[in-house]
């Protein structure tokens, strides 16, 4: 696994040669390629993100991420999030002669993945993959996709169905992605550090089961917070901005969270949570931007958040 973080696919390819190598190519790697030819590519969805670069243009954004897909022939595959707005409106103006895999949470498909009744399916090539959605041991809707994209692709490959079935219910997920960090007192506390767009931040509250104290904030992106009012209204009880500059949080959400404070520090943000929070409540960091105003990165940001959350008494 290399790419947009961790090792470059040129070393690994110089040190270790490998029948496949999975890629993560971000936006900004994309708008350099021309030739790049993947054999199965993956768009799992579109939202905003990285606007800055793009003008504050959807669209721009949309254009880049499909050009994954522009050298594609018809013995590759595409898969992609039927219920991305974006990933529909960007495939029907870029066509691909590629063997098309979408996934969905609600539409079946002849070739594809879906759920229904808490089961998930993949149909592919005359196979039929079934799961209980409990089986998975990762939570929220936007992890039952990832695990059906993940499915198509080893599908695709032919791996046989034990094989996913295993991997799925195995698969832990990575650092700073809602992470169960610690309970204190009754409450869980979350890491979602990597969270850095109002998408995932969407994706992180739906998946949640009690009350949360969100602990939001940074360096904003051109996040449109709208997308979210309604689960913050039915899920969030406080809000704990992190960041300089805090305004936009405020503005969108005065009305509908009454509780909201603004913080400088991990310390004071985790402390502040702790103080709003009761036995059986979530706090969850999933900030919607970047880090870059107190910490280096979204991973220094997770990893603070898990020492002071630690620290606190039991």
């Amino acid at each position: 696994m290399v790419g947009n973080i961790g090792i470059s696919f040129a070393k690994q390819i110089a040190e270790r040669d490998a029948a496949y190598y999975v890629l993560e190519i971000s936006s900004f790697q994309l708008d350099d390629c021309y030739d790049f030819h993947p054999y199965i590519a993956m768009i799992l969805n579109i939202s905003e993100n990285h606007l800055d670069r793009y003008d504050y243009k959807m669209d721009g954004y949309a254009e880049s991420k499909f050009r994954l897909i522009s050298n594609l022939a018809h013995n590759d595959y595409f898969i992609y999030g039927y219920d991305s707005y974006y990933v529909q409106t960007g495939l029907s103006k870029k066509k691909t002669s590629a063997h098309l895999l979408p996934f969905s949470l609600t539409q079946p498909f002849e070739e594809g993945a879906w759920l229904n009744s808490n089961k998930l399916f993949i149909k592919h090539n005359q196979n039929t993959f079934t799961m209980n959605l409990n089986q998975l041991n990762i939570r929220g809707a936007h992890n039952a996709q990832n695990a059906m994209a993940a499915g198509l692709a080893a599908s695709a490959l032919n791996l046989n169905n034990d094989s996913i079935r295993e991997s799925m219910s195995s698969f832990r997920s990575l650092e700073h992605r809602l992470e169960e960090t610690a309970i204190k007192r009754g409450v869980l506390y979350i890491n979602d550090s990597k969270a850095t767009n109002v998408n995932s931040v969407w994706y992180a509250l739906e998946s949640m089961d009690q009350p949360v104290v969100w602990i939001a904030g940074g360096i904003d992106k051109g996040n449109d917070y709208t997308k979210i009012t309604d689960l913050v209204r039915e899920k969030v009880k406080a809000i704990v901005c992190l960041g300089k500059d805090n305004r936009k949080i405020h503005e969108a959400f005065s009305k509908v969270v009454d509780l909201i404070v603004n913080t400088e520090s991990m310390e004071d943000a985790v402390r502040s949570a702790a103080h709003f929070s009761n036995s059986g409540d979530v706090v969850l960091l999933s900030p919607a931007c970047a880090s870059f105003d107190l910490f280096e990165n979204y991973e220094e940001r997770g990893h603070r958040f898990k020492q002071v959350v630690r620290a606190l008494p039991e």
